[in-house]
């Protein structure tokens, strides 16, 4: 072999290592970006999971708040229905001494009922005024029992008022117990 041919040999090898680091150095710098937005892309689903988990937390401090104030509203129930048959005791006291025309004696137990209903209407107890004349709603009323209209125009509606009705809150605890007409 000649000067001349070794000489080309070995500059073609020398080429060849050249091309082979600049495809290593090209590679290289191919992984480097694809790092780079492996990185970004972590980063990106790291805020999307916190904000994901952010919301759900949330919409867990909003649900346990009203499910708190609910059961505020809501935590004397058991006492109020136990306290609701002394509501009808007064109402029929005040019934029977407006039969016997005792004033003082009206007086005073109409004080002590006011006070009463005060107190437990502080405490979220209201009561459902129902009169007769208005429509029936099966959501709102208990049916006792139904009649014959009196008259055409309180067909389907309320005749009478058998109980009171009372809520605690939205809450009914006692639906008005009506007797509706047909």
């Amino acid at each position: 072999m000649s000067g001349k041919a070794k000489k080309e040999i070995e500059d073609s090898k020398i080429e060849e290592v050249t091309e082979n680091q600049e495809i290593k150095d090209q590679l290289i710098e191919e992984e480097k970006v694809k790092e780079v937005i492996s990185d970004s892309d972590l980063l990106i689903l790291e805020k999307d999971k916190f904000l994901r988990l952010f919301a759900e937390f949330e919409n867990y401090k909003r649900r346990t708040t009203k499910e708190r104030i609910e059961l505020y509203k809501t935590a004397n129930q058991d006492l109020m229905t136990v306290l609701i048959p002394i509501l009808d005791d007064f109402d029929r006291a005040i019934l029977e001494i407006t039969k016997v025309k005792d004033k003082n004696l009206l007086k005073g137990v109409e004080l002590i009922q006011n006070k009463f209903k005060s107190t437990l209407k502080q405490k979220g107890l209201d009561e459902i005024f129902v009169k007769s004349g208005d429509t029936f709603d099966a959501d709102q009323h208990e049916a006792i029992t139904i009649i014959p209209a009196p008259t055409p125009d309180l067909k389907g509606k309320i005749v009478d008022v058998i109980e009171k009705g009372y809520k605690l809150g939205d809450k009914i605890i006692r639906f008005p117990k009506v007797i509706t007409g047909q």
